[in-house]
Order: C-alpha cells, then structure tokens, then sequence
C-alpha cells in the first residue's frame, strides 16, 4: 500500500512509541510480581501505584478509587452487575439509553433475564439524553443510571453534569462510559456527579487489553473476579504491570498534549465536515454540529452501501468505519443511528471517520476526494438512486 490514511482512531488508536519504550522494561528486566514480598516485586509494585495516583489525578480523583481492569468492557460489566448484586435488596430498576455501547446493553439484558427492570432512554435527533427524561424515569426501586460521556459512533457529548446533580440529589448510583472521552476532552469526577467511570487505554495510544474503573470511595461494590487479593482484593489475578505502566504514560501524553489537540482536530474535523457537506450530494452530518468529540466526524450517505463504500475507501488506502468496531460485519443498521432517528436505509450508507493527532490537512483533502469519487461510482450503480433522478427529471411528476 503506497499510502495509507488512518481515520479509525475512534476503534483502536496507535501505541504511542513513548509508551512502548515505558512498557519494555516490565517485560525483560522488571518482571516481578508486584504481590512478591521482595525488593524485585516491590519495581512492579511501585510502578503501579506511580499510574494509579496519576491516572486517579487526571479526573480529580484519589489513588484508592482507581481500578485497573482488561479495558472498557469489563469495567462496564463490572460496574453494572456489581451495584445490581450489592444494591438489588434496595431494588432492581436500572436506566441506561439507547445509544450506549453493547458493553452497557447486553449487560443490561443479561441483568434483565436475572429480574431486573431497565428502561432505555430515548434520545434527541442529535443524540442527545435529556436530563429531564431521566429524572421522569425514575422510580423508588431505581439503583442505578448508566449514561455514556460520549458517543461512540456519533460523537456526541452528552450531558452528564446535569444528570449527575439529579442522581445524587436522589441517591442513585451514576456509572459513565467514558471509553471514548477519557484522554479526548478534560473529566473531572467531581463536576461531573458520577459514582463509577470506565476508560480503555487503547483509545488514547495505550496498549490494547488494559483500563480503569473508577469507584468513588464509599460506593462498595463487590469483586468482579473472584481469587487473590490484588486490587485491594477487588479484582483478582496477577497485574498486568506492562500494560498497566502503558496506560499511565499515555494517560499523561494525552493530558499533556490535550489543550493542543482539541484545538488541531477541532480544526480539521469541522474543515473535513464542510467539505464533505458541500462536496458531496445527499450527505448528513450525524450528531450535533458543536457538542461531540474533537476527532469525530459521522456521516450517512443516501443511495449507497456502506459495506462497499468502506472497501473502495480501503483500497485508495483510507482506514474508516461504519460504526462501532464492535458490531462491524453485522448486516443490521447501527442501533445509534436508528435511535435518532435515522430510517435503516439511510443508517447502511454510514460513514465515522475519527482523526489522530497524525491527520492533516492535506490527508482530508484526499480523502474527501475519494468519497466524492467512489459515491458517485455506487450511485450510478444503484436502482434506487437512478428512479429518484428520472422522477426529478419530471418536476410536475406527484
């Protein structure tokens, strides 16, 4: 491949090579169990806590609220599932939204075959969730709302002050999906009301297989795995010290960089969304125009396949994706996108493209091209696109 632009960092991100050069030494000559009573283990040891104070800095938290998990998906399950076992003597009704992320939703539905109770907010045509739509769903048998930072797919920023102030003013735990958020824009846990947060190293150019949780102090919950007594015997098995070192570098090259780069990508998405609006017929921005996530741009695209537009995209070497590289490969229309609104025909013609700190300018410009180039190549292909052009070439046709 002569040239390759990358635009899915919203799905994995590139380990920074500062990273790798910190998580090295954890493998050859620092690998101690950090449980060792001995001054070898003691290096891991202390190279955990180092992260851990760092990363419980970053949101305005405290080290011993800070839990290092596999990545964003356990600390959603764990989350969840552990406030509906130590709370569920209290009730079992839960609220979440449509939109969240299938580490939240089929958590949910799994809670929902064991006799708990979910409502799943809708949204606005933005993808919004309005905090009064949360307050009315609650019930005297709610223990918990579960609401995303950001979206995934669509990049929307939601709310989640303003939901928090509610929830603590009732008493109800408040989890957030901060998967896509954490090292993209400044959290601050206390601002925002929550009582548990989720983060994923890997999408902020850590190593892949490593995250948090945060558990505000006095929310206990019970272990998620059961066995030793790492993770102040909250989590059990023996530390992931490379990883765990990993995200700690990343999390303060981003927290370092972050000012910079929202700044840049701000920039050169709303360049990229303008020129793919005017360049590009019958084209839709998808989620607000102002409140989503520096790097994020998502689109649908009439009268194409997303499928096929991905595949053209790739071979003029442009990495970019319909969704959630989570779902990816599955024939039904993202669940985001028919949650705002969109009509599932419409939702197949999907395209998210989410920049780096790599993209430039000059990367836009060409990629813009392409997708102008390469819709106008399905278009002429599609049924449904060449009716619509023959019934507007007869303008007193009802």
């Amino acid at each position: 491949m002569e040239r390759m632009i990358y635009l899915d960092n919203a799905a994995t991100t590139p380990t920074a090579p500062e990273v790798i050069e910190a998580m090295l030494p954890y493998y050859e000559e620092r690998y101690g169990n950090p449980s060792a009573v001995y001054e070898f283990g003691n290096i891991s040891k202390n190279a955990i806590d180092e992260t851990r104070k760092y990363i419980a800095e970053s949101i305005g938290a405290s080290p011993q609220e800070i839990y290092f998990t596999a990545g964003g998906s356990e600390s959603d399950n764990w989350a969840l599932k552990a406030v509906a076992e130590s709370l569920g003597h209290r009730g079992n009704h839960i609220i979440t939204s449509k939109i969240e992320h299938h580490a939240v939703l089929k958590t949910c539905e799994y809670l929902e075959h064991n006799g708990y109770d979910v409502t799943y907010l809708d949204v606005d045509e933005n993808g919004f969730v309005r905090p009064e739509m949360v307050k009315r769903a609650l019930r005297p048998s709610t223990i918990l709302v579960s609401v995303m930072t950001a979206n995934n797919e669509i990049g929307t920023i939601e709310p989640i002050a303003r939901i928090g102030m509610i929830t603590s003013r009732y008493g109800i735990r408040f989890h957030t999906d901060a998967v896509q958020a954490y090292g993209q824009i400044p959290l601050n846990v206390n601002n925002l009301h929550v009582d548990m947060m989720s983060a994923s190293a890997h999408k902020f150019n850590g190593p892949k297989g490593v995250g948090f949780l945060y558990i505000r102090e006095g929310r206990n919950i019970p272990p998620f795995v059961h066995g030793g007594d790492q993770e102040r015997k909250n989590r059990a098995g023996t530390e992931n010290v490379p990883g765990i070192v990993g995200m700690g570098k990343a999390a303060r090259l981003a927290h370092e960089t972050m000012s910079e780069r929202i700044e840049q990508e701000s920039r050169l998405r709303d360049y990229l969304i303008y020129s793919i609006l005017k360049e590009v017929p019958y084209s839709r921005l998808n989620g607000d125009f102002k409140k989503r996530l520096p790097n994020n741009a998502d689109f649908c695209f009439d009268y194409i396949d997303g499928p096929s537009l991905l595949v053209m995209l790739d071979m003029d070497g442009i990495c970019a994706s319909a969704g959630s590289a989570c779902t990816s490969g599955q024939e039904e229309a993202s669940h985001v996108l028919t949650a705002i609104g969109i009509d599932e025909e419409r939702a197949r013609g999907a395209l998210r493209l989410t920049l780096g700190a790599a993209t430039t300018r000059e990367d836009i410009d060409y990629v813009v091209e392409c997708i102008k180039k390469n819709t106008t190549k399905l278009r002429e292909k599609s049924e449904a696109f060449c009716k619509m052009q023959l019934i507007q070439g007869y303008p007193n046709k009802k």
